[in-house]
């Protein structure tokens, strides 16, 4: 590949991110000649960890398997807060030089597939107007949820509410809080990070939540890690503590699916230890769905449980009535005082950033693909989709992405062709894209591609079977077809061998 204009490069990033960064370090690292830029809506780097700002925000999974597989992390933390995780962003992006290609605030309105050049069209928007850049491979890393807008229900009565009303996406940072009374409402990842993080300085935090998620306390340093650490390289220490940590959680995972009642009573015995006999474990912490079939949520150092006992905060399972001018009404009755309603509900989730994707003109419907090996869409060319695992670390579904999409266009290069494009066979069996009971999945489902039942077309959540056919597997699979540019890009000059 090579660039011919300014306004042109090889590959053109969409989100510098955490997927776009580490997408940048494998380019320049795999494939030195090729020419990228990034494109950045905002005037920051870090993506996720530069819009949320809420108290306590950190990573649910540890830095380990959730840094870079090129760049240890060797904070120690297992669990980081998000400015740490923000800086290690940052400072992986000034170190390699990739802050350098990164066009800021640069919002992606569309991007158009043109087979007779073989050519991405871009189209962005910012301060100095839109500008259109033209690049050979699309690398979409904008995450999966709407930036502009979390998700919040309707609740009756809220224009009532005389207090505020904050929604974690939308948290103005330093906002001060203390002494009042703040109601939380939701009972995942957010809002059990929100809970210990507020009790200090709040007069009361009450965690308001319709139906428990599963919690589990875990120690906020790794013991093993750190004792490597001290023994043995940095390098060799950080990749078998991933690797250790990539293990423990599969098999937690595989556990949790083949035994749930088992993994059940485990996690309700473990927070009975935490809580005591006298808490009401039962109502507030026993889902109605089986482990895993959501996320977990994790509390460093069983800090949630501490904020519980410390009589700072308290947990209500209960449904919103409406409210009122002074609080929230429970269909139960109970009444509950707020200063301030956090409204942790969860995400809006979207495929592409919600820029306007086309492929010869023609507008692409996201429910109507397919994906291919969890990264590329059906009859979409030269374009792949950063899209994390849910039962592990975002991260490592990244790297290995990002090692394919490599893969894919140094074999085009050597192989003389302009562009690659997954077509199904006419009898695939389709499943839902994501097997998650979360409600920002169900709401979402009819809006994202779906995947097939069997491989390439299916999306596994297995970090090491992903891996081995990912960085190993032949590229030309009779799935992926290898095409050159030409006028009539309906018959291709070259096709996938079987």
């Amino acid at each position: 590949m090579s660039t011919h204009a300014r306004d042109e490069v090889d590959v053109v990033i969409v989100g510098a991110g955490i997927s776009g960064i580490g997408t940048a370090w494998h380019l320049q690292h795999r494939l030195p000649g090729v020419t990228y830029a990034i494109l950045e809506a905002r005037s920051q780097i870090g993506g996720t960890w530069d819009l949320f700002r809420y108290p306590g925000i950190r990573s649910d999974s540890d830095m380990y398997t959730f840094g870079y597989n090129f760049r240890p992390w060797v904070d120690g933390k297992v669990f980081a807060d998000g400015p740490s995780i923000r800086r290690y962003v940052t400072d992986t992006a000034r170190e390699a030089g990739i802050d350098r290609h990164i066009r800021f605030e640069s919002r992606v309105v569309s991007a158009d597939w043109d087979s007779v050049s073989a050519r991405w069209h871009v189209v962005t928007d910012g301060p100095g107007g839109r500008k259109t850049l033209t690049g050979r491979f699309l690398m979409i890393c904008s995450g999966y949820y709407r930036y502009d807008q979390g998700y919040m229900p309707e609740f009756e009565g809220l224009s009532d509410f005389a207090g505020e009303v904050i929604h974690p996406q939308k948290w103005p940072e330093g906002h001060d809080y203390s002494g009042k009374k703040v109601v939380i409402i939701g009972s995942g990842a957010t809002a059990v990070t929100l809970v210990p993080a507020m009790a200090d300085a709040a007069a009361h935090v009450t965690m308001l939540q319709r139906s428990p998620s599963y919690i589990a306390a875990r120690p906020s340093r790794d013991a093993i890690a750190d004792a490597m650490r001290k023994v043995l390289p940095g390098r060799l220490a950080y990749t078998l503590s991933r690797a250790k940590n990539v293990a423990l959680a599969m098999l937690f995972f595989n556990l949790a699916r083949r035994w749930p009642d088992f993994v059940r009573r485990g996690v309700i015995k473990a927070i009975r230890a935490e809580l005591g006999e006298d808490f009401d474990v039962e109502r507030h912490f026993s889902p109605s769905y089986n482990p895993w079939d959501q996320r977990f949520c994790l509390a460093p150092d069983g800090d949630f449980f501490a904020a519980l006992k410390s009589g700072k905060a308290s947990i209500v399972t209960d449904h919103i009535e409406r409210f009122e001018p002074g609080g929230i009404r429970l269909k139960s009755g109970e009444f509950l005082e707020a200063d301030l309603v956090v409204p942790a509900t969860g995400l809006e989730m979207q495929v592409g950033g919600g820029m306007d994707i086309r492929v010869d003109g023609e507008a692409l419907v996201p429910a109507d693909k397919i994906t291919y090996r969890g990264m590329m869409l059906s009859d979409v060319p030269n374009a792949a989709i950063a899209f994390g695992y849910t039962n592990a670390s975002w991260t490592l579904k990244i790297d290995l992405t990002a090692e394919r999409v490599c893969r894919l266009i140094a074999h085009m290069q050597a192989r003389g062709y302009d562009y690659c494009v997954p077509v199904p066979p006419s009898d695939i069996e389709l499943a839902p894209l994501l097997d998650f009971s979360s409600g920002y999945v169900q709401r979402a489902l009819p809006h994202l591609p779906r995947q097939g039942t069997k491989a390439p077309w299916r999306t596994y959540q297995n970090y090491v079977q992903d891996m081995l056919t990912i960085r190993y597997g032949a590229l030309e699979d009779g799935h992926l077809q290898f095409r050159k540019a030409r006028g009539d890009a309906s018959h291709p000059v070259a096709e996938a061998a079987e």
